[in-house]
């Protein structure tokens, strides 16, 4: 099993930023993918942005320029950086851990709001 607990979301005003934690533990072995993944009130969750492990990162298009996700080996820890939020990027944002290919970890999710 992995355990993702995420932290850092809450209140911010349009234009403003926010980081997002999730720290990993348990089974980390043959994670292959870290990824961030948000769901607003009557959407889909969507992917935000993913890591793998040779650093390769990949965005969605509405938050290219805007969020940059990074990790800490040494920690354990995998970050989102949201930068110029905006009304429209208020959502829960979750965690989400790939394991060999096939297996997939959820945290519980952080809210975010950008409101003024």
């Amino acid at each position: 099993q992995v355990q993702l607990v995420e932290s850092g979301g809450g209140l911010v005003q349009p234009g403003g930023s926010l980081r997002l934690s999730c720290a990993v533990s348990g089974n980390i072995e043959r994670i292959n993918a870290m990824a961030w993944y948000r769901q607003a009130p009557g959407n889909k969750r969507e992917l935000v942005a993913s890591i793998s492990t040779d650093g390769g990162t990949n965005y969605e298009d509405s938050v290219k320029g805007r969020f940059t996700i990074f990790r800490d080996n040494a920690k354990n820890t995998v970050y989102l950086q949201m930068n110029s939020l905006k009304p429209e990027d208020t959502a829960v944002y979750y965690c989400n851990a790939e394991r060999a290919y096939r297996w997939h970890y959820w945290g519980q999710g952080t809210q975010v709001t950008v409101s003024s």
